[in-house]
């Protein structure tokens, strides 16, 4: 059902004529601002504590090599607030991240700096949990018992 609004003239004095204002169109109406949006939090745990335990791998080259790929809008060396790495002894490295960051990222990482120090032949990214890696060995003696 159409329902039409007449707006009448007001008298001001015999020559002027003043119409009260229309209302404004919805485009012009101030919309309410929306919620912040809470950022995006990661938190993935990398824990290297078996190979370290053998003195195989090394947790703080690992960190600054994480400090120094890790990419943010696409540049390295950007991590500012944004991401942080806390390495807790020989046992794992946290990252928390505020932007999103994929856990498949960090494994890439982690098995480019297996190959830069010569130890991907012996040491396998394993997926434990939702979001935490663990460096195994490979079971080399299984291996063995087959082939005799």
């Amino acid at each position: 059902m159409f329902v039409s609004t007449v707006y009448l003239p007001t008298v001001i004095n015999e020559r002027c004529l003043t119409f009260p204002p229309l209302p404004l169109p919805r485009r012009h109406l101030k919309m309410p601002k929306a919620t912040k949006i809470p950022a995006v939090k990661h938190k993935f745990v990398v824990d290297y504590s078996r190979p370290a335990g053998d003195g195989v791998f090394d947790g703080t080259a690992f960190e600054k090599f994480l400090h120094d790929r890790i990419k943010v809008d696409n540049k390295t060396g950007n991590l500012g607030e944004n991401v942080k790495i806390l390495r807790e002894g020989d046992k794992h490295i946290t990252i928390t991240a505020n932007i999103a960051l994929s856990k498949r990222y960090l494994k890439y990482l982690t098995k480019k700096f297996l190959k830069k120090n010569a130890l991907r032949d012996w040491i396998r990214v394993v997926a434990t949990s939702k979001d935490v890696y663990q460096l195994r060995f490979y079971n080399i003696a299984a291996d063995e018992e087959d082939e005799e």
